[in-house]
């Protein structure tokens, strides 16, 4: 079996276990990791320009953000009627990427090796 030296492991802390599960929940939806990216490559962005880049209705993305907001992965700023929306930290961008990384190793050919093992990130 394998033995973890990871101290979340060995003690099962309940509520962080359920909260981590309440992450990737969110994370389980195609538009958040789009909203994810999009905010990655950017400082700040607006809610119309996000649901451009992500190709949904402004009310959708807002309905993504403010669940996004509830467990602490973006945080926002109103300038007058504007609402700008940025990353809260590198913590979702980094679960994402290591998910593409995941996904891609069901993607490619047997015997091939995804490229996230060979280019220099």
């Amino acid at each position: 079996m394998y033995a973890s030296k990871d101290s979340y492991v060995s003690r099962f802390d309940e509520e962080l276990i359920s909260a981590a599960g309440e992450v990737f929940t969110m994370l389980a939806d195609v538009t958040r990791i789009k909203i994810i990216l999009a905010l990655s490559a950017r400082d700040e962005l607006s809610v119309g320009a996000l649901a451009e880049i992500v190709e949904r209705r402004p009310p959708a993305v807002s309905q993504h953000l403010a669940k996004m907001r509830m467990l602490k992965m973006v945080v926002r700023r109103q300038e007058g009627t504007s609402v700008y929306y940025q990353l809260a930290d590198e913590h979702a961008l980094a679960l994402v990427r290591e998910a593409l990384n995941q996904a891609e190793h069901t993607l490619v050919e047997a015997g091939q090796t995804p490229t996230h093992h060979t280019s220099k990130n």
